[in-house]
């Protein structure tokens, strides 16, 4: 017997064992397949199935009423050191705590590998990389103000390491003409900070963009012509040494490498507190209130949004120019070096790969170049190829740096979710698990997943045999199949059900499209005129039949 089971082609009447009139005992029908065929073939899922809902990655805490509201913040800010949210699940009837923001947990765990490192990390490999970690630790915090300048104010200035290279040469030689202390530089190099801040200011009030990117750069290349030049600043000798370091000269080597690192350290984390601090506080909200190319709607609800990016910019040049400070006690001098353009594009790279406007990407960026930079020095100028090819393939294909994955994975994800829906032409009615998750009434599910294998059933039941028997006797005794099929179109509900209207009696049908709603009339559906009940009757009949294959 063949896989598809034919049902013999004789139709017993159930009419006919209550003694209807005309009733006959055994009528000849259409072959056709069993419906439980139909049912089990619907049935098999045609798409692959995946679990509804999030999956979770996170441990959800218990709690209700005060202790959900016991919440530490970041003195003297308003900022929550966790953002706890209280949700109430409704599976488990309890109520529980979620960490919103787990960036603060990201960020203690990073710092705690920093600090650990020394005491981890091979021995024979201990001195490059606490080097190298000073250097992360110095660039990092440059970057973190350069992001604030850029992210934060919106100020396209490439004149971060003038103001750093500038404050440090000014430190570096005060120190070595009047013997200054080291623990004074910091406080002389924010003085110089705020000084080229002031200057470099004064063109972001008319200049915008890739002019005053241009400005910036220019002043950038004339200050390394300038110290380049100058006999003062020891152009002989391509820089000035011999400045007082903070670290004795008495100490180990293992112990100068050691607390080089973790100053460095610091230096980085004080950087990370004056960018939380301002980002955070008024300032930061007032910029983000005025994105990009909405400065007029800023100042027309009174925000004076020029004056708050002055002073974004006024306080990272007095921070760059502490660092500049701290760079010549750290290294004992300054080069001109500092001033070089392929320095420049080094500190956009560490910006463009880590993601702009978040202080992460800015750390992140930062290790990832100078990991490449300082810990790959053996391996000669490729390794500055590839920064390029990592700066490349980020700009190609990520829409705000490594720490924009996330959000750009999710609008793909999204994305490929509605493409996937549209495809897919078979659910017929039946509901998505997306939607059955959301529905109050579960029954309904249940129905509409009937609706669904039932009219497949049905589609296998119209024939021309069935179309032919219809035109010939539109009432009356009928086929198994034409009766299924009158019963399911029977029972549709009333919204755009057809139904005839007598345009002129006995004389001229028409097919109408009911409303559903008292008091609203019918729709007509179209302008075919009917000269006959049986004719309007067939019509109808072709109609749903067209709607049902095309459900």
């Amino acid at each position: 017997m063949s896989k598809r089971q034919t049902v013999e082609t004789k139709w017993r009447n159930p009419l006919f064992l209550w003694g209807a009139k005309g009733a006959v005992e055994e009528l000849p029908t259409i072959p056709f397949h069993s419906h439980e065929e139909i049912w089990n073939s619907t049935r098999e899922s045609k798409a692959k199935l995946l679990p509804v809902g999030r999956l979770r990655y996170y441990h959800k805490w218990g709690g209700h009423g005060a202790y959900t509201w016991q919440r530490l913040r970041y003195w003297p800010t308003r900022r929550r050191v966790l953002n706890i949210r209280s949700e109430y699940n409704p599976k488990t009837l309890r109520t529980e705590k979620t960490i919103v923001d787990k960036r603060p947990i990201w960020w203690m765990m990073g710092l705690l590998a920093f600090v650990l490192a020394p005491f981890v990390a091979p021995a024979e490999l201990v001195g490059t990389l606490l080097t190298a970690g000073a250097t992360f630790g110095i660039y990092a915090a440059i970057s973190l103000c350069w992001m604030l300048v850029i992210g934060s104010a919106g100020i396209f200035s490439l004149a971060t390491f003038a103001v750093v290279g500038t404050a440090a040469y000014i430190c570096a030689w005060l120190s070595i003409t009047f013997g200054l202390p080291w623990w004074s530089l910091p406080a002389i190099g924010a003085v110089v900070g705020v000084f080229c801040g002031g200057i470099l200011a004064l063109p972001a009030t008319r200049l915008d963009g890739f002019y005053y990117a241009l400005l910036t750069l220019g002043v950038n290349e004339l200050c390394r012509v300038y110290f380049y030049t100058s006999d003062i600043f020891g152009s002989a000798v391509g820089g000035i040494y011999g400045v007082e370091s903070y670290i004795p000269d008495s100490w180990s080597q293992d112990a100068t490498l050691l607390a080089g690192y973790y100053s460095c350290l610091a230096v980085m984390a004080g950087a990370l507190v004056l960018y939380r601090f301002i980002n955070g506080r008024r300032l930061g909200r007032i910029l983000r209130m005025a994105p990009e190319k909405r400065e007029g709607f800023a100042e027309a609800t009174g925000v004076n949004f020029r004056l708050a990016r002055i002073w974004i910019f006024l306080i990272s040049s007095v921070a760059m120019g502490a660092i500049g400070g701290f760079y010549v006690t750290h290294f004992g001098g300054v080069s001109y070096s500092i001033f070089d353009f392929n320095q420049v594009l080094l500190g956009l790279a560490m910006l463009a790969i880590g993601g702009m406007g978040r202080a992460e990407g800015a750390v992140v960026g930062t290790l990832i170049v100078v990991f490449i930079d300082k810990g790959l020095v053996t391996f000669g100028p490729i390794r500055l190829i590839a920064v390029g090819v990592i700066l490349l393939l980020v700009v190609l294909y990520l829409r705000n740096g490594l720490f924009g994955i996330k959000a750009q994975f999710r609008a793909w994800r999204d994305k490929k979710k509605s493409e996937r829906r549209s495809t897919r032409a078979e659910k017929g009615g039946e509901m998505l698990p997306e939607e059955a998750t959301e529905a109050r009434d579960k029954d309904a599910v249940y129905r509409r997943r009937f609706d669904k294998i039932q009219r497949e059933y049905l589609k296998t039941l119209v024939s021309p045999e069935v179309i032919d028997e219809h035109r010939r006797s539109p009432s009356g005794q009928h086929s198994e199949a034409l009766e299924r099929l009158l019963i399911y179109f029977r029972g549709q509900p009333q919204v755009d059900k057809y139904a005839i209207t007598t345009v002129d009696p006995f004389k001229s049908y028409r097919i109408v499209a009911l409303s559903g709603q008292r008091g609203v009339a019918p729709r007509v559906v179209e302008d075919k005129i009917y000269h006959t009940p049986e004719e309007a009757f067939h019509g109808v009949f072709l109609r749903r039949v067209q709607d049902l294959l095309e459900s």
